[in-house]
């Protein structure tokens, strides 16, 4: 019955396997992976939000600002978290200090 069924012979270790230096190369492969995702996302990111931290550190009474919502106003009063806005004659809005996306030039609101 055996002239039915061929023998099957075992493989020697290694032969199937990986070569040598396969395991090192994924390695190397993924740190490099994680070098170029650290400079192209993460090393960028970390700049704009110190910049950013340091713009509404320097807020002052008196300078014109936008909001990440768009609008535009004189500052009026600043607290440790908020930032009274004056946005027309009678109309002060207040936001939180993170919601200022940009400081503008003296005179933009005149301007407009």
């Amino acid at each position: 019955m055996s002239f039915f069924i061929s023998q099957a012979h075992a493989q020697t270790a290694g032969a199937a396997g990986a070569p040598a230096g396969a395991d090192l190369f994924q390695i190397g492969f993924l740190v490099l992976m994680f070098g170029l995702f650290y400079f192209i996302a993460i090393r960028p990111q970390r700049k704009r939000q110190k910049e950013h931290a340091a713009m509404v550190a320097a807020l002052a009474k008196g300078d014109e600002v936008v909001t990440t919502s768009g609008i535009l106003g004189k500052v009026t009063k600043i607290d440790d978290s908020y930032v009274a806005l004056s946005v027309t004659d009678n109309v002060e809005l207040k936001f939180q200090r993170s919601s200022i996306h940009a400081v503008l030039p003296k005179g933009t609101l005149k301007a407009i």
